[in-house]
């Protein structure tokens, strides 16, 4: 009997448990054509990670990080012209500022649903939360963290790993130190973005160009 009492206790406990976040609303939107859709799919999956942190069964934060490298923009705006589109002259303008951006830059978008939204203060002067960019020669801060918003259908059609509850925050780190040393060495394969805080710690692993 009091094996009975147990088994049944675990199961009760392990049905409560968050092992993923709430998936109410729309799906992610997607392109009619299906070459273009697997191959932004590709060039995503090449530049993005997901990580969860947990307490015990129950998972606190969900994560979704995106490296914004050049191939990966100029994905992004083509499938943002296919979405709208967009005549040449006005893709031709979105990517010299993708360009502009990227030169100045190192540029993580992040996607976050935290279970409580106390912890959800990434771009807070005194946030829990520590994040930095691990690279094969150093760890550095960010230059600045951008709390973008609730996400929304449009998010989610780049970013599919976020949902309706999560929150988007722009992440840019320095391209170069300030003796000129580069922050992602060129023969830098992969980096890590690495969230910690009280509440445990992830990393998100992407390629590095």
């Amino acid at each position: 009997m009091k094996k009975g009492f147990l088994i049944a206790g675990l199961l009760g406990l392990l049905s409560s448990c968050t092992t993923t976040p709430p998936t109410i609303g729309d799906p992610a939107p997607q392109l009619t054509d299906r070459r273009a859709e697997q191959f932004y799919q590709d060039v995503f999956s090449q530049y993005s990670d997901r990580a969860e942190i947990y307490d015990g069964f129950d998972t606190r934060v969900f994560a979704g990080a995106t490296f914004q490298t050049m191939p990966f923009r100029e994905a992004r705006v083509q499938r943002q012209a296919q979405f709208q589109f967009l005549p040449r002259p006005r893709v031709e303008e979105l990517l010299a500022k993708e360009r502009n951006e990227e030169a100045q830059f190192h540029e993580f978008w992040l996607g976050v649903h935290v279970n409580d939204y106390r912890f959800e203060d990434f771009g807070r002067k005194n946030t829990i939360w520590r994040i930095v960019l691990l690279t094969p020669s150093m760890e550095v801060e960010p230059a600045s963290i951008e709390r973008l918003g609730r996400s929304n259908l449009a998010m989610r059609s780049f970013y599919p790993y976020m949902g309706v509850f999560w929150i988007a925050y722009r992440v840019r780190f320095p391209k170069v130190l300030t003796d000129g040393t580069p922050v992602i060495p060129p023969t830098a394969s992969h980096v890590h973005l690495r969230l910690a805080s009280t509440l445990g710690h992830a990393e998100l692993r992407v390629h590095a160009r």
